[in-house]
């Protein structure tokens, strides 16, 4: 079955009771057992419901992995897995990592003395230096927020094999249509699903899928244990999202790659970030490792002050948090998703004051050129 028509048919279809062809909402807390302990496969819903474990099923599907969980937003998905570790274990992260989860890692997950060392993970040597012996896993975000970095998998994956380490990537940016971790030798893959997967900026959610059994009942075991599960109408709306995935992600690179090219002409723009491009750093490997760009694309205007000036004019492009929605989003990174990131920190990683990110929508590619070219004259 391909990508298209799994996004379709793959999973749970419908009810078989009922004939309907969307998994229902099942809108429920808890089940009636035939005896003591005797269940129909459903106890309670922080266990287990229906709806959620359609999507499940599905998403675990998209990736190639044995089990899915569903969690109550990325956040929650990232903070179960990190829930894997003990008190004095270490782990190597992406440096350009999203705000969130560096604001976790710093500011969390050091309560419970959990270390963590920010490395460029596009360099393999500055990845293999920082593995010490209480290192336990390898938490990879490809391509990065917002620098738009790629990360050879591959590569990620011998050593995390050869110093017996879990590989984790974030897959939120890529979506399962256009990359597969599991299938370049990651353990777990997961996903802000409020993004690419929902679609409609009318969800927050969170996936992870691993390629075992065994990580399957150490998340399933967490996920139960503190609850961070997704509910049955959020869960109902991934699905009805990833219906349409392969092709708001096909309109949505159509559109990127025009707004590339009108940005590449422009003079205020000083620098684009954007894997398809030949010339930004880890091409190569994105082209071997995806089967697509995405819709992100971030671009330096030279200061904040023109940053701002740009984000006030613009029509057709909403100023808000997130992405990977139907409708196109603009941000200023060091002010709104990475403003949990100390200055000199984003400093170091080229998060500039004067860096826009964009999230292409689906609407008429001409129309946003013509936004932009509006709000930057």
């Amino acid at each position: 079955m391909r990508a298209k028509t799994k996004m379709i048919h793959g999973g749970i279809t419908g009810d078989d009771k009922t004939g309907a062809v969307s998994v229902p909402i099942y809108q429920v807390s808890t089940y009636k057992q035939d005896g003591v302990g005797n269940h129909r496969g459903f106890e309670y819903s922080r266990t287990g419901n229906p709806t959620r474990h359609a999507l499940e099923t599905v998403i675990a599907e998209l990736e190639n992995g044995k089990a899915g969980f569903a969690f109550g937003s990325g956040m929650a998905a990232i903070t179960s897995v990190m829930m894997l570790f003990n008190s004095g274990d270490h782990i190597v992260m992406t440096d350009d990592v999203y705000g969130g989860s560096y604001r976790l890692t710093t500011s969390v997950l050091n309560r419970f003395e959990l270390g963590h060392t920010f490395v460029d993970s596009s360099d393999p040597e500055k990845v293999e230096a920082a593995i010490t012996e209480n290192t336990k896993a390898l938490y990879i975000e490809t391509p990065t927020n917002p620098l738009l970095k790629i990360t050879d998998l591959k590569k990620m994956a011998e050593i995390a094999k050869k110093n017996d380490l879990l590989l984790i990537v974030d897959n939120t940016f890529a979506t399962p249509y256009w990359q597969q971790p599991l299938d370049l030798g990651a353990d777990i893959v997961l996903h802000s699903a409020t993004k690419y997967i929902g679609g409609h900026s009318d969800v927050v959610a969170g996936l992870v899928v691993v390629n075992s059994d065994e990580l399957a009942e150490k998340v399933h075991f967490i996920q139960n244990s503190v609850g961070a599960v997704l509910g049955p109408q959020d869960s109902w709306l991934l699905m009805r999202g990833i219906k349409t995935l392969a092709l708001r992600m096909e309109a949505i690179e159509e559109n990127t790659k025009k707004i590339v090219a009108f940005l590449q002409e422009h003079k205020q723009v000083s620098i684009i970030y954007y894997p398809g491009l030949k010339d930004h750093p880890g091409h190569e490997v994105a082209e071997e490792q995806t089967n697509g760009h995405g819709g992100m694309i971030s671009f330096d205007v030279g200061s904040a002050e023109q940053a701002e000036k740009v984000l006030e004019r613009v029509n057709y492009f909403t100023l808000a948090e997130s992405l990977g929605a139907v409708e196109s989003l603009i941000s200023v990174p060091a002010k709104m998703t990475h403003a949990s990131i100390p200055a000199e920190r984003r400093a170091e990683l080229g998060i500039t004051d004067g860096l826009i990110r964009v999230s292409v929508g689906i609407e008429d590619a001409e129309d946003l050129i013509e936004d932009l070219k509006q709000a930057m004259e």
